[in-house]
This record gives structure tokens, C-alpha cells and sequence, in this order.
């Protein structure tokens, strides 16, 4: 989800107790140049996650990080964090791991798949990276390319039901995979819901996840396009949306409600927060370790699914009885597969799912 050329710092731990360790078999490793190898179950010691950020965001930092915290306890593994890394050239940090006993390697950002299958294959590690899902390698490379589409698509018929002015707003902070099947699902249940509502679609960058002064930049200019509920996807940058939502009032004068996803900001809300697709990463990460065990990982991508609660709609206090019948009804046709969503990642067919484009100033 992330990318950037910033020159980052050495590794940062959170605890001296967060310590991951995990030997992979290496009798298990081929000879052969850049062969896959698999991990023997029984010397799967540890986990370790690698993030850009500090896992403070209420966000992609902070569910990778909590989830990664709850399967080490889980299953018993020593724990390694290593936070803050920014979004440039980690091949130092993963070697770093490698060498301190890891062997399965989360390396939660975009911008790290290229270097992680390198360090996997160099120090016979597992790595697990994100939206690269042609790059899985069976026991050496999963992808786990996350897609909220499913929570996404009940977020927009909370959306229909919820606006006024008959306008909202989806901000983004890049066009990433994730982000463009959440924003495709959204515009979807929409307008399955109500398909007079307009939606306004801006993009703050190219790659603006920590951009806090952009998110509320770009969303005070969605508003006042005439939205009145934003669904926001930003990680950092969706503190500045949130901020914006609070400080102005839509077109017919009454409040602007947020949607956020990932996290759960309600112990931060001022009272503009309608909902958030939560991504609940201990399922996906769960599953990698028992992948690893029976010989399986890097065979098979790892959806988030509304049926196992790996992703869902956020219950407020603010969302009217009635309208959450409306939506656990569409929960459960979604569930039992009588209505399928079927994840869009091409940001140009998103964009053909919208009624208006707000773009960014150069």
C-alpha cells in the first residue's frame, strides 16, 4: 500500500521484549538457483511484522501491528516488531531480521515487496508482502493483497441512506489496489441503494498516505462539491479528513459524516464519525502461520471476507436502527453468496463507477 524513495532509519524496535525469531528448515532449502523452499512446521518459532509508520493511526500500521501482536500469542512465537521504517529501501532491516532468527517476515507496505523476495531468497526466509500477487512463490513469497470490497459495499449503502443533499464523496490517498476495490465497492452500494446520489471522487496523490494537511485539504474541496458524507481512505492523511468533516458544515447547512476504514477512530470522534470498514488482520495472519505449518504457504492469496469478520461495517451509535436492518439484510445475502461483489483493482474502471472527478492540484 505504500511507496516512496525516502531515505529511511535503521531499525526501530518497540519493546526489548518484542522479539521475533522463526528458523525455517533449511535442509529444506534447494540448491538450485533462487529455488523455492519450505518451512518445516516444526521449527516455526516466531513472527515478525515491518511497517513504515508507528502504529498509532487507528489504521494500516496499527491493525498490521496489533493483529501480528495477537497470532504471535496465539500460536506462541517470539514476537519482533520493527516500526517506523518510512517507505525506502529496507533490504538493511530485512537482513537484520534474517540474521536475528526470523523466518517469517511480514513486511506490511507495498513499497517493500520488491526487496522482501530478494532477503527471502538470500536468507532463506519466508516473507509475506502485499499487492503483488503474481510474485507468490510456494513456500517463500505469499501475497496478501487485502481487498475491504465486501465492507466497502455495505459502507455505501450507508452512505445512500445517511446523505442529505443527495451528494458524497469517496478521498483517496493514492490509487492502490485496496484502496480501488474499497472505492469501486462503495460507488457500487451506492448506487444498488439509491442510484440518483452523486458521487464526487478525489485523488490527494499518487502515493499521500501520511498527508494529514492534504486529506483535509482535498476534502473540504470534496464538500464543498456539495458531499456530506466522505468515505475516506488515507491512514495518516485521514486524521486531515476527519478534521475537515468536523469543521464545516455541507451545502444544506447540516453535518458532514465520515467513513473510515481499516481502523476504529470512535474513541477519537468529535461525533462525525458514521462508521469504518475495519480490516481485521488476525484471520489473514493466522492463516500464514498455519499455512507455514502444513507446507502451504505461498500457494493461495488471503481474501478479507465479511463471513469470517476479518472485515466489517462498523456499528455507531449514530446509525438509525432501521437503516442497520437494511444493511445486516444485504450483510447476509453478501454472506450467503446470493449477492457477490466481485473486487475491481484497475483504479481506471473506478473511476467510470463515479459521477465527478476532483483532481488533485499540481
Amino acid at each position: 500500500m505504500y511507496s516512496s524513495s525516502r531515505t529511511i532509519p535503521r531499525l526501530r524496535r518497540c519493546a526489548p521484549r518484542s522479539v521475533v525469531l522463526c528458523a525455517l528448515a533449511t535442509s529444506a532449502v534447494l540448491a538450485a538457483l533462487g529455488a523455492p523452499f519450505a518451512a518445516a512446521a516444526a521449527e516455526l518459532k516466531g513472527l515478525a511484522i515491518m511497517m513504515p509508520e508507528e502504529p498509532n493511526d487507528y489504521g494500516w500500521n496499527r491493525q498490521g501491528f496489533d493483529a501480528a501482536r495477537t497470532v504471535a500469542a496465539r500460536y506462541h512465537l517470539k514476537f519482533l516488531p520493527a516500526t517506523g521504517l518510512g517507505y525506502g529501501d529496507v533490504h538493511a532491516e530485512l537482513r537484520e531480521l534474517a540474521d536475528e532468527g526470523a523466518s517469517l517476515i511480514i513486511a506490511h507496505a507495498a513499497g517493500y515487496n520488491t526487496a522482501a523476495p530478494e532477503i527471502a531468497a538470500e536468507k532463506h526466509v519466508a516473507v509475506a508482502i502485499t499487492d503483488r500477487p503474481h510474485d507468490s512463490k510456494p513456500g517463500v513469497v505469499a501475497d496478501y493483497t487485502l481487498s475491504g470490497h465486501e465492507g466497502a459495499y455495505l459502507a455505501g449503502v450507508l452512505a445512500a441512506h445517511t446523505t442529505r443533499t443527495r451528494t458524497v464523496g469517496i478521498v483517496v490517498t493514492g490509487e492502490p489496489p485496496s484502496w480501488n476495490s474499497q472505492s469501486a465497492a462503495f460507488a457500487q452500494g451506492v448506487h444498488a441503494t439509491d442510484a440518483a446520489v452523486h458521487i464526487v471522487y478525489a485523488v490527494i496523490g499518487p502515493a499521500a498516505y501520511a498527508d494529514a494537511a492534504g486529506g483535509r485539504r482535498v476534502t473540504e474541496q470534496v464538500i464543498g462539491a456539495g458531499a456530506d458524507v466522505i468515505f475516506g481512505q488515507g491512514d495518516g492523511a485521514s486524521f486531515g479528513m476527519l478534521q475537515a468533516v468536523e469543521t464545516h458544515k455541507s451545502s444544506s447547512g447540516g453535518k458532514v459524516w465520515f467513513i473510515d476504514v481499516i481502523g476504529d477512530k470512535s474513541s477519537i470522534d468529535k461525533g462525525n464519525l458514521l462508521s469504518s470498514v475495519v480490516w481485521n488482520l488476525v484471520p489473514v495472519f493466522s492463516a500464514m502461520v498455519e499455512d507455514l505449518k502444513a507446507n502451504r504457504f505461498g500457494t493461495h492469496p488471503y481474501p478479507l471476507t465479511l463471513a469470517d469478520d476479518s472485515v466489517y461495517l462498523l456499528h455507531s451509535k449514530y446509525i438509525p436502527a432501521e437503516v442497520w436492518t437494511r444493511i445486516e439484510a444485504v450483510r447476509a445475502d453478501i454472506v450467503s453468496g446470493r449477492l457477490k461483489i466481485e473486487p475491481i483493482f484497475d483504479a481506471a474502471r473506478v473511476r467510470t463507477l463515479v459521477s465527478s472527478q476532483l483532481k488533485p492540484p499540481h
